[in-house]
């Protein structure tokens, strides 16, 4: 078993791994979770458990826990909030165009199991897992390392909130892209996103920004019923 020394030790020699590695394990639990068969009632606490461990080990130390600016990123979540519902509250049928559902970006569905939509103990910790444990990856991936990475391949010389329009652009796509049918509002949300750490310089800001996003989210998605937000 890897010593407290040994994860520093890894951490301060693979400084891109810090970052990258709590989405690469998101991502492969995405993929893997599904096909091991397990009840939602197991495999949903497993999947935040696995990756809160990910998170703790992996989070870089030289990055403040505190927001910069609190009250305007919990501002800004919400309004992210509005904004992702927007659509689909004006026009019911905003997401059967072409443009939103077909081969390249898939269609609208949830990821959750009919059984598991009235269960609170599996719907509690989905939503655990959309407020407590994306927001750190998606944030420490995206616009702690991606953003920085993209400006200079020593990213580390790089300070956080640091712009350039290629890396600004590039990261807002992709993003836009992670988000298959919803790529609109996706990109849409990382351009706000990563404007918010330009202005904030604070991974933390950006963190709790995201995290009010899907908080409301969440709860709109279960007291609507509107299951196909939670891809």
């Amino acid at each position: 078993m890897a010593s407290q020394t040994d994860v520093v030790s890894w951490r301060d020699e693979h400084p891109s791994a810090k970052y990258i590695t709590p989405f690469i394990a998101f991502m492969l639990l995405l993929l893997v979770g599904p096909r091991l068969g397990l009840a939602p009632e197991i495999e949903a606490p497993t999947r935040v458990l696995i990756l809160a461990a990910v998170c703790w080990i992996c989070w870089p130390r030289e990055i403040s826990l505190r927001p910069a600016k609190p009250f305007s990123s919990v501002a800004i979540g919400a309004l992210v909030f509005v904004l992702w519902i927007a659509p689909e509250f004006v026009d019911s049928g905003y997401r059967d165009n072409l443009l939103f559902s077909n081969s390249l970006v898939g269609h609208i569905h949830s990821s959750l199991q009919s059984a598991a939509l009235h269960n609170p103990w599996v719907l509690t910790w989905r939503t655990v897992r959309a407020v407590l444990i994306v927001p750190v990856v998606e944030e420490l991936f995206w616009r702690g390392w991606l953003m920085r990475k993209l400006i200079q391949s020593d990213f580390q010389t790089v300070p956080l909130g640091s712009y350039s329009p290629f890396a600004f652009w590039a990261t807002a796509i992709l993003f836009a892209a992670e988000h298959g049918p919803y790529w609109d509002v996706g990109l849409l949300t990382g351009v706000i996103y990563n404007v918010w750490m330009i202005r904030s310089k604070s991974i933390a800001s950006c963190i709790l920004m995201h995290a009010v996003t899907n908080a409301i989210l969440s709860g709109y998605v279960i007291t609507t019923a509107h299951w196909q937000y939670w891809q």
